[in-house]
């Protein structure tokens, strides 16, 4: 990238996955070539914001993007400026007496994102989705080598092919890429007519992704080799499909991966025991509530929840119990609650509860 992604996503430099990754999704809904079609420049801001997301989402490339700024001005040079190199390994690499860095040939293309939205019970049964993604893919006129069919490319007179150039600055020698030739190694006189030259084009591809049951909102699943393909010939960047799950009226999926039901129980159940049926992802089942059992115990199905995307196996489904208070009572209803609260005549359940706050109290005011 030759523009400061920092800059192009509007974050700074101390910024956290979650900003950026926030940054980056409004700004690519914004500029996304199917909201602006026919405008180049959004178009174009569409791949700056790409290229930002692809080098700050990516630890490694955001270190060496970071330290790259570091040393921008070493030697009086900045970036961007005769002499700059971008990548610091070439830098070492010239040190000890080994060649200069990678040509464009090798350069990887970008990785690229995209959302699916599903349903509840597609995301725990998994599914096959259909996504369309721009990208720039192989020029279908030269093939990707840039060079109008018919004639090929020149070696370069300044590098001899070799791509790099190397400027001496004392103890150091900096390689460079080559400025005459981009470190390509060849000059291309006859540009390809329909990528003048770039060897690539915008493109929109429609994929398959195979989504694997149990996906949570927000799983990224890597499609390898489907992002953009490289500058010249060099090799693909991945696709990354983040899923996007329609919450359930019933089931609460947890960040562990298990699931969880509020399940309401009546008074009498809760104190004095019952069976009650539950639902699961393949029907219903049937759980045993203890006898004085409290509002909000939880009560476990083990391996009836997802199957887990990592490791195998399936998850859980907690049952929640919450003990129901009927907002109005029968008559009859309202004879049987006075006819317990009789046989319970006695019974404080805030005794111990006031007995604490009388000693604490007591504590508070007794004299030093």
């Amino acid at each position: 990238m030759t523009k400061d992604p920092y800059e192009v996503l509007g974050v700074g430099r101390k910024a956290g996955d979650d900003e950026i990754k926030r940054a980056y999704r409004k700004l690519a809904r914004d500029y996304h070539p199917d909201r602006n079609p026919d405008d180049p420049a959004a178009e174009e801001r569409f791949k700056d914001v790409q290229g930002a997301y692809d080098t700050l989402s990516n630890p490694e490339k955001r270190r060496e993007y970071d330290a790259g700024g570091r040393f921008a001005n070493f030697g009086g040079r900045g970036p961007g400026g005769p002499g700059f190199t971008s990548d610091i390994g070439d830098i070492f690499s010239t040190i000890f007496g080994r060649g200069g860095g990678p040509g464009q040939h090798d350069v990887r293309g970008r990785d690229l994102e995209t959302e699916v939205r599903l349903g509840f019970d597609q995301a725990m049964q998994g599914t096959e989705v259909s996504v369309t993604v721009p990208k720039q893919s192989v020029c279908p006129t030269c093939g990707g080598g840039g060079a109008e069919p018919g004639t090929k490319p020149v070696t370069c007179p300044r590098c001899g092919g070799r791509g790099i150039d190397s400027e001496s600055q004392g103890f150091f020698s900096i390689s460079q890429p080559c400025p005459q030739c981009g470190g390509r190694g060849e000059l291309i006189e006859n540009p390809c007519h329909t990528c003048s030259g770039s060897g690539r084009t915008l493109q929109r591809k429609r994929y398959r992704v195979r989504i694997p049951p149990g996906v949570r909102d927000g799983t990224r699943i890597r499609v390898a080799g489907k992002g953009e393909d490289g500058p010249l010939g060099g090799p693909a960047g991945d696709l990354f499909v983040v899923t996007r799950v329609e919450s359930s009226p019933v089931f609460t999926q947890r960040p562990d991966g298990n699931l969880e039901v509020d399940v309401p129980i009546t008074f009498t159940e809760a104190a004095a025991g019952a069976t009650v049926e539950v639902p699961t992802l393949n029907g219903s089942k049937r759980i045993r509530v203890p006898a004085g059992t409290r509002h909000g115990t939880v009560q476990r199905l083990r391996g009836e929840g997802p199957p887990r995307t990592r490791g195998g196996g399936r998850g859980d489904i907690r049952y929640r119990l919450q003990i129901d208070v009927p907002n109005e009572l029968s008559r009859e209803q309202r004879r049987a609650l006075d006819d317990f609260a009789e046989a319970s005549a006695g019974a404080n359940p805030r005794e111990r509860l006031m007995r604490g706050a009388s000693a604490a109290s007591a504590k508070v005011t007794e004299p030093s």
